[in-house]
Order: structure tokens, then sequence, then C-alpha cells
């Protein structure tokens, strides 16, 4: 889950002056002015996040509330997921489908309450506007409180729990997809152990006007850095993670994408939501494109758009996301072929500048993600 670049003029979010004097690179990103990087650069924040903690600003975002008689069953007409057997505090991960099963943004859902008629909802920048019109209009009978006063800070990393200990005692007994409301010096918190880099972490909603107060005293530790655009991607490329606009849109779906794990099996055979059709005969009968990982044998690396072409140079698919991988210290994209030459192993080439640069088929993730499934 992520978002891709939009022409719409930028906006600021709150913590923009502390990016600024923190020596944020400052570039549009998703109808937002948002750091891409710091003076020390992608791969040093990069490698960072993988070893300590990095503190990545991701209040672009839209955050809302959906409460009413049964939410959580009258949500499922939108989406594939199982909301209704979510846990209280729980999150899932699912999309908005369109009625022929592509995906319109993928987003977050969180179980408030013991009935499932109070929702939490974290979606992408760039589709928010049209996800939250979109809720309005299907689901008029719902309230929908749209969350215009919050930041959203993700601390990610291997020390993040150490860290946010020494703010929060016990935040680090929350369990991977876990949803906690906190209060730090006054200040309500809205914290799930969630991320978008693979490693374990938290995301964070907080008032906009505790948003510095909160991001200082994270950065106060020495095992904190501030982290841009330019890392979240190349963290969450290496981590098999789809952008959306890039990696997943409204001709992909689901299956397609390797995403069918966030399909229940109730929801699967009961349908009951935009592209069910399509989703249950993709289920049934297969694909004919699928996402895969390419792992490239040099070191040049291949963007999104680029051809992927098998033995006889016949084109088979193209690249969605793509670049170099600080972990690996190798080039690595993800894109589509046709099924057929999706499992590992399977030799292609990938024409960058009209040069075929060897590849092949990986499983992904390309790092293994290190969540903590339970709390310890």
């Amino acid at each position: 889950m992520s978002e891709s670049l939009t022409d719409s003029p930028p906006q600021r979010v709150p913590l923009h002056d502390l990016h600024v004097a923190l020596g944020g690179k400052i570039v549009p990103f998703a109808g937002y002015e948002l750091p891409v990087n710091y003076s020390a650069g992608i791969l040093t924040e990069h490698l960072f996040t993988r070893q300590k903690a990095g503190l990545f600003d991701v209040s672009h975002m839209g955050q809302a509330f959906l409460s009413g008689p049964g939410a959580a069953a009258r949500l499922e007409t939108l989406v594939p997921g199982d909301i209704q057997a979510l846990g209280l505090g729980r999150t899932r991960y699912t999309q908005f489908l369109n009625d022929q099963g592509g995906i319109l943004d993928d987003l977050m859902v969180t179980r408030l309450d013991d009935t499932g008629d109070r929702l939490f909802l974290v979606v992408n920048a760039a589709c928010k506007d049209a996800d939250f019109a979109r809720l309005r209009d299907a689901l008029p009978d719902l309230r929908l409180e749209v969350l215009e006063d919050r930041a959203l800070l993700a601390l990610q990393g291997p020390r993040a729990p150490k860290v946010f200990t020494k703010l929060l005692p016990g935040v680090c007994s929350m369990e991977f997809m876990s949803f906690s409301e906190q209060d730090w010096h006054g200040v309500p918190l809205y914290i799930t152990r969630s991320g978008y880099t693979g490693e374990d972490g938290f995301e964070i909603s907080v008032p906009a006007a505790q948003a510095k107060a909160l991001a200082e005293a994270l950065l106060a530790d020495d095992e904190v850095r501030p982290i841009g655009l330019g890392a979240r991607d190349s963290l969450r490329l290496e981590a098999g993670l789809c952008l959306y606009g890039h990696d997943i849109d409204e001709t992909t779906s689901p299956i397609e994408a390797g995403l069918t794990w966030s399909i229940s099996k109730r929801r699967r055979a009961e349908g009951g939501f935009p592209g069910a059709a399509r989703i249950q005969r993709e289920l049934a009968e297969g694909v004919t494109r699928k996402r895969v990982g390419l792992l490239l044998d040099g070191k040049a690396p291949a963007r999104e758009g680029a051809e992927i072409v098998d033995a006889t140079g016949a084109v088979v698919g193209r690249v969605t996301s793509g670049g170099f991988a600080p972990s690996l210290s190798k080039p690595i994209v993800m894109g589509y072929v046709a099924a057929a030459l999706a499992e590992p192993g399977q030799k292609l080439d990938l024409i960058v500048r009209g040069k075929a640069l060897p590849a092949q088929v990986v499983a992904m993730p390309f790092v293994p993600h290190r969540y903590i499934r339970k709390s310890k």
C-alpha cells in the first residue's frame, strides 16, 4: 500500500518546517510536499532503517472513522477483505475494487469496537478524495469522519520497539497488525503495529498540533533518524510490497497481483463485493499474468515500463517497479509476466535503452520480512 505521483498543486504536511530544518530535500508527491531524502542520502537512510529505526512522515495519507450499525458488513460490499471476522483492535489489509475486479485503491481497516460498528481506515493520499466520496455515496447510512487534523508517522526498523517503549512503556507487547489507543502526555495516539518497509514497527496517528513534539521526542534517540520517500520506496520494493498506481491499478485484480491471501475463504465463496465474478473465475481457472520479482544479473537497474522478454525476444510482460536494492547490492524489479513464465528460476531479459539485461524470477519478498507476529 502506497501512493503514486500526481500533478495537483502540492499541500504541506504538519511537519513541513521540521523536514526543512532537518535538511530534507522537498519534492512534490501525491499532492504534497514531502522529503525525498536528507543529507545522508537514500542508500544510507535505507540501511539505517534495516539496522536501527527510521522515522517516516506519511501524514499525506487519508485517515477516517467509519461508523454506524453494521459498518463492518456494509464495508464488505466495497472490498473483498473479511472485515466482519476482524477481532477487536485488529487491522486488515484489503482493496477497493471496481465492477471489473480492478483495484481502485488499497487500504488498512481496523476494528474499534465489539460490534463492528466502528472502523478506522487508512487510505492512500492520491486516492483519498475518491475513496471518501465512494464511501459516502455507497454507504450513505454510515458516518464517515475524515481526520483532517491528524498527522501520521511511521517508526520502522528492528530498534523501533525499544525506542518507542521509552516513550510509551508496554507498547512493545502489541502484536503485528494490532491497534492501540494510547495517551502520551495528554496527547491521544492511535497506534498500529504495522508499516510498509518489511521491518517491525509502528504507524502512529497524532493530532497535527502535537506531531512536531512527538517526532522530536523520537528523533532525540540516537537509534532513530528521519527517512525520506526514496528509502521508503526502496524498502517496500525489497519487501515485495505493491505501490498503488504502479504495481496495482484499476486494470489489476488482487489475484494477478499475488494478493489472494488478503481474501478469506468465506469472501471467496460468498462474493458480494465489486468484481467478485472475476475474482472467483480467476481463483477457479487461474490468471494469464502474474506479478513476479526479478533479480538482475548485473549492476544496471531497470525502471518502470521496461519490457520483459523471453528467450525468443517476444515481449511477455513489463516492469512496474524497479531500482537498486541496498540490502542486496543488486538491482531488482517487480512486474507482470505471462503466468507460464512466473515460476522462480525462470530466465528472462529486461530491455533497457535497447539492451537486453539478463534476469531471473525469484520468490518474494527479496529481503525477508521481520514482522513480530506474536508479542514476547
